[in-house]
């Protein structure tokens, strides 16, 4: 679409052909009043280059959100260098970054959103996993246009004490044959995602490595990445308040760990109905 306020200038500055009275295309194109010469000029290029900008700007949106599944997950703004300029989440990929694309957001647009050219995505299964997931893509790129970048702390966060425990949350995969095991530990605040599937095939695993990360003597050393554990612990206060959740110190033995996580993943109430084994 061709900007209306490019056709103005472009339009009033073949007008005047040699005797280009920038001042005047200002005040009269721009609304700028008083502006001095050199001002007025600069003033005038510049909205020219925007302008071109925002054609770039609108083509970019269409091709990203043609290409955006409709499924939830969460998302990397790029400019034309690939370089990081915001990290989101979002219900619906393609709704959320039309709404980044829209033209009544070009009006107050922050420059760095300005230079968006390209996005990628990671589809989820659930909104703990996008929490979780969109926290570790702002602390390892560090976009510009994020206004939180820091690791959130567990005091600046309204959570019952009752839930501060470490804890296996059970949470849907984007997997449909899967489920997602979400780890927490209190006292450092460290996470664990592990994908494993319905039928118990790769329970094994994954129940070992549950049970190393709560019990091992090293587990202090083995905390990588940034302290998520408060996101989980918000969440369960809040939204999550119904979801399937696991002491892993109520099992006496690894064996024990993977009897019950079994159990709960051949319930058909897994997800409809909260399964608590505290």
């Amino acid at each position: 679409m061709t900007s209306l306020l490019r056709d103005k200038l472009l339009a009033r500055i073949a007008e005047m052909r040699d005797a280009v009275d920038h001042q005047r295309l200002a005040e009269e194109v721009l609304g700028i009043r008083g502006a001095p010469p050199a001002l007025a000029k600069r003033l005038v290029a510049q909205a020219l280059v925007v302008e071109d900008r925002r054609d770039e700007w609108r083509r970019a949106g269409d091709r990203i959100c043609a290409a955006a599944p409709q499924t939830p997950g969460v998302y990397v703004l790029k400019d034309a260098h690939d370089r990081p300029l915001y990290v989101g989440k979002a219900v619906n990929l393609r709704r959320r970054l039309r709404t980044h694309f829209a033209d009544r957001r070009w009006r107050a647009i922050k420059p760095a959103f300005a230079r968006a050219a390209d996005a990628e995505w990671q589809e989820v299964g659930s909104e703990l996993e996008a929490l979780l997931r969109e926290a570790v893509l702002i602390h390892d790129l560090q976009p510009p246009v994020n206004v939180q970048t820091r690791p959130p702390e567990l005091d600046a966060r309204a959570v019952p004490p009752a839930l501060l425990r470490d804890t296996v949350v059970l949470v849907p995969s984007v997997e449909d044959d899967s489920i997602e095991f979400v780890a927490a530990r209190v006292d450092d605040g460290a996470w664990m995602i592990q994908r494993t599937r319905r039928n118990g095939a790769d329970l094994a695993v994954h129940a070992n490595r549950l049970w190393r990360f709560f019990n091992s003597a090293l587990r202090h050393t083995r905390a990588s990445g940034p302290s998520l554990a408060p996101i989980v612990y918000s969440w369960l206060a809040g939204r999550g308040a119904t979801a399937t959740r696991v002491d892993p110190h109520a099992a006496r033995s690894v064996q024990e760990l993977r009897r019950r996580l079994r159990g709960l993943l051949r319930d058909g109430r897994l997800f409809h109905e909260r399964i608590e084994q505290w």
